[in-house]
């Protein structure tokens, strides 16, 4: 039976990603945590600035002001 491009299309992203992840350095378990909290980190500062373009209230924005110096500092204790 025939595959039609899109079965074989995702079968190509599995192996491209499978390569991907291989392809890379061996990291040590204590380096996989620090890339993994700084990522997390990372994200919440997108999401801080997200919010606090959005927001509306001035409370809220100053409460997001302090969650933003909090994940900067954060950042900046980083190893």
């Amino acid at each position: 039976m025939a595959r039609g491009w899109e079965s074989k299309s995702v079968e190509s992203q599995q192996a491209d990603a499978g390569t991907a992840r291989a392809s890379g350095p061996e990291l040590s378990p204590a380096e996989r945590d620090r890339l993994q909290q700084r990522r997390t980190i990372e994200l919440a500062l997108a999401q801080t600035q997200a919010e606090l373009g959005a927001a509306r209230r001035a409370p809220h924005r100053d409460l997001l002001r302090q969650r933003l110096a909090a994940i900067q500092a954060a950042i900046a204790a980083l190893p």
